[in-house]
């Protein structure tokens, strides 16, 4: 006697939404931090001062109801220029992010997909690493100039070889799977295959380290700015804010203060969230995640 198989209706959309959040709070919550960061940013300069106007009357202020970050060393509104240089901060962060990740993925296709081309490029890949990214940027910044394409090309090059490595890995136990395997023997084409098959399976990995290089960005850009090889003043950037405090640290640390929590509490945030993305797209992170859920419970 054989009893009809009934199919649950799909859980409403606020459940799903409940239910993510729950087995995602990390997530959730860091994710919806940057979020709110990022639109803070690019909603409220429009209704600010002119961040560049100079009002040498009422220079070095501290923090009031009308300034609420003082003013630097011209009079500039630092709230008004903290706003306008988050734009341009996280919009070259997100940028480099990109471009190196569009430009390392292409490459770890290549070498995971094609064997002795990979065994060349990796060779290449493999030096690239050996020296470090920060002075590798400043190298870059200073046989080409300070500026903003200057930086976006310094730093794409650097954070390629990192995302072309990973995706590299992906894309060598790609090629062991079966639907490959037959891709291949019916005839279809290596570059078709892999836009087809394998392109597709290494977007979440993709995703996930387009999250996590956006840290390394983001210092990499305060730092080159920073040190005057960036984006020069009198655009503002969350870096050159830092750089042109410095002088006055001792008086006025706001100028410096918040700037520079800014990019450490970004960078933090960023850091928690590719984590979080790490282990929610990695189906062996996930795994292991459930495991020391049902521990932690076990335990109480």
């Amino acid at each position: 006697m054989t009893a009809d198989l009934v199919t649950a209706p799909p859980a409403p959309v606020p459940a799903r939404i409940r239910s993510f959040a729950r087995r995602n709070p990390t997530l959730v919550v860091t994710g919806g931090l940057l979020v709110a960061i990022t639109l803070l940013v690019l909603v409220l300069p429009p209704f600010l001062p002119d961040p560049d106007a100079a009002d040498p009357v009422n220079r070095l202020l501290s923090p009031s109801a009308e300034h609420l970050m003082g003013t630097d060393k011209y009079g500039r509104d630092l709230f008004a220029r903290w706003a306008s240089a988050g734009r341009i901060s996280i919009g070259m962060t997100l940028l480099i992010t990109v471009c190196a990740v569009t430009l390392g993925t292409s490459i770890g296709l290549v070498a995971g997909y094609f064997a002795r081309a990979g065994t060349v490029i990796m060779r290449i890949v493999d030096a690239w690493m050996a020296f470090p990214s920060i002075i590798l940027a400043i190298v870059f910044a200073v046989v080409v100039g300070p500026g903003m394409m200057s930086e976006l090309l310094a730093v794409t090059i650097i954070f390629t070889p990192y995302t072309a490595r990973i995706i590299r890995s992906r894309v060598l136990g790609l090629t062991t799977r079966t639907y490959v395997k037959a891709a291949r023997v019916s005839g279809m084409g290596p570059w078709k295959t892999l836009a087809v098959h394998i392109l597709p399976n290494t977007l979440p990995l993709a995703v996930v380290q387009c999250v996590l290089l956006s840290a390394g960005a983001m210092l990499i850009d305060g730092s080159l700015s920073f040190l005057g090889l960036g984006i020069s003043p009198p655009t503002a950037t969350w870096g050159n804010m830092v750089a042109d405090g410095r002088t006055y640290l001792q008086g006025h640390p706001t100028m410096v203060l918040f700037p520079g929590l800014t990019i450490a509490l970004f960078v933090f945030l960023l850091n928690l969230t590719g984590s979080a993305l790490r282990a929610f797209v990695d189906p062996r992170a996930r795994m292991l995640l459930d495991q020391q859920r049902r521990q932690r419970r076990s335990r109480r």
